[in-house]
């Protein structure tokens, strides 16, 4: 009888991931959280709820980065302690899940389903290869060209990144290959979603109809050709300098064009299911264009768009209801607006720009040196908010009132502002709509989201202060 085969050691591959939380980033992010609220004095006019909340917020934002769970789970934990330890209500903690903007992040991720499924998005992915593709960079440039062309008329930073970009992007990594989700083959999904979505924001700037928060804080202000210089430098430089530090493995492609007329010439003409597809896109954009004349929302133009792709069988429920990404993004940005609009509701966001701006105001600088340090530091605010219109809200005017109080000129006070309140919204992939849709596509990790982002935090801020600053005073706004 023959002898048992002896037992083979396990390879570091076939070693099975351990289950749960992982031991020392759960403890760090929740060690750090329990620091700030019982060793660290609560400040005068912050409530001890208030303070309690900012501790969980702050362990929440540090397990996000340090992933002790996927975020969806550290989120549920996060809202469940909240809720647990009364410091919220079971209704404030959910309050954000009518959020608008939550439900089109969750709706464009169907869009892009419909995309992939019709072959709609392979088919402009291949015609944007044939235009584009003779390199990576080239890919990159264009899609950042298209951004700032479409910016104008689209209103919405989410309905771009979710309805119209993010689709084609998906496409052309798939068909080189990249997948979501795959870090051994994901370079070049990975490389034109960090290029797009840290220079979206240059695009937002830029144009007073590009972003809904710009017409919450640049009613006053018509002199939005302040943007223009900083701006296109931002867009001409963010994808080559996406391209040197976070490069795809492959850079250069001169036979792509060809090959993708010859795939166009095999694919043939439009199926039903692309038409309808593609149909339903252009009503969708031409009702996220005009919405405000109209009166509809753009969460309403893609509740419609969805419900004609379902009335027509293009989609089917249930590959909604199959579809993760959507419904994994939906709960743990719904949890992170949430707090955050609570923190806000509490009073601590203001309490801590109040502190910033006295101190400030009171060290007597001189409107320049304040001018910049109170830009810096109602971007670096950002981190606290999971909505860009929500900062604009709560910070906006407090902040432009204490530049006008030490002197800075008022057009180019509130223009900044609004520059700074579209620049911020890469830095995390909570502090924007369009953040939630390219990091949800499985393209990024966290890390490269948090480490990029403060990367070109440094880059937007040198570039818009130097160019900005040198532009500006061309333009005789101080």
């Amino acid at each position: 009888m023959a002898k048992p085969p002896a037992r083979l050691a396990a390879s570091p591959a076939s070693v099975t991931p351990p289950l749960g939380a992982k031991p020392v980033p759960f403890l760090a992010a929740v060690g750090l959280g329990l620091a700030l609220r019982f060793l660290v004095p609560i400040p005068a006019g912050i409530t001890v709820q208030a303070w309690t909340l900012l501790s969980i917020f702050v362990s929440t934002i540090a397990g996000l980065v340090l992933e002790p769970l996927p975020v969806g789970a550290w989120a549920f934990l996060s809202v469940s302690t909240a809720i647990a330890t009364k410091t919220l209500t079971f209704p404030a903690a959910f309050c954000a899940f009518t959020n608008d903007v939550i439900w089109l992040i969750v709706v464009s991720f169907f869009f892009a389903r419909g995309f992939e499924k019709t072959g709609l998005g392979q088919r402009v992915a291949t015609l944007f290869v044939k235009l584009f593709g003779k390199s990576t960079l080239g890919l990159a440039y264009g899609l950042s060209v298209a951004e700032a062309l479409i910016a104008p008329a689209m209103p919405s930073t989410t309905a771009r990144a979710g309805g119209i970009f993010m689709p084609i992007i998906n496409s052309l990594s798939l068909s080189a290959g990249s997948k979501p989700n795959d870090p051994s083959r994901k370079k070049l999904g990975a490389f034109l979603v960090q290029s797009q979505l840290q220079g979206s924001v240059n695009s937002s700037a830029m144009f007073l109809t590009a972003a809904a928060q710009n017409l919450l804080c640049m009613k006053l202000a018509a002199e939005m050709g302040a943007s223009i210089v900083p701006a296109l430098c931002g867009l001409l430089l963010t994808p080559l300098l996406m391209y040197k530090l976070f490069p795809p493995e492959i850079k250069d492609t001169p036979e792509a064009p060809k090959l993708a007329d010859e795939r166009l010439v095999a694919m043939g003409p439009m199926s039903r299911d692309e038409r309808i597809m593609l149909g339903t896109m252009a009503a969708a954009v031409c009702l996220w264009v005009a919405g405000d004349m109209l009166g509809i929302s753009a969460v309403t133009t893609a509740m419609l768009g969805l419900c004609v792709l379902l009335g027509s069988g293009v989609l089917q429920w249930r590959e909604c209801l199959a579809y993760p990404a959507a419904w994994d993004t939906l709960f743990w940005f719904a949890v992170l607006v949430g707090m955050s609009g609570q923190l806000n509701n509490l009073g601590v966001i203001t309490h801590f720009a109040s502190q910033v701006g006295n101190q400030l105001v009171a060290a007597n600088l001189g409107w320049p040196a304040v001018f910049g340090l109170l830009n810096v530091a109602y971007y670096a605010l950002h981190y606290m908010f999971a909505s860009q219109t929500a900062h604009v809200g709560a910070l906006y005017s407090a902040f432009l009132a204490m530049m006008l109080a030490t002197g800075v000129p008022p057009v180019i006070a509130a223009l900044s502002l609004g520059f700074m309140s579209n620049l911020f919204g890469s830095i995390t992939h909570f502090g924007s709509g369009q953040a939630a849709v390219y990091y949800g596509a499985g393209y990024l990790t966290l890390k490269e989201v948090f480490s990029y982002g403060a990367l070109m935090s440094v880059v937007n801020l040198t570039l818009w202060g130097v160019v900005g600053g040198a532009w500006w005073k061309v333009l005789g706004l101080f």
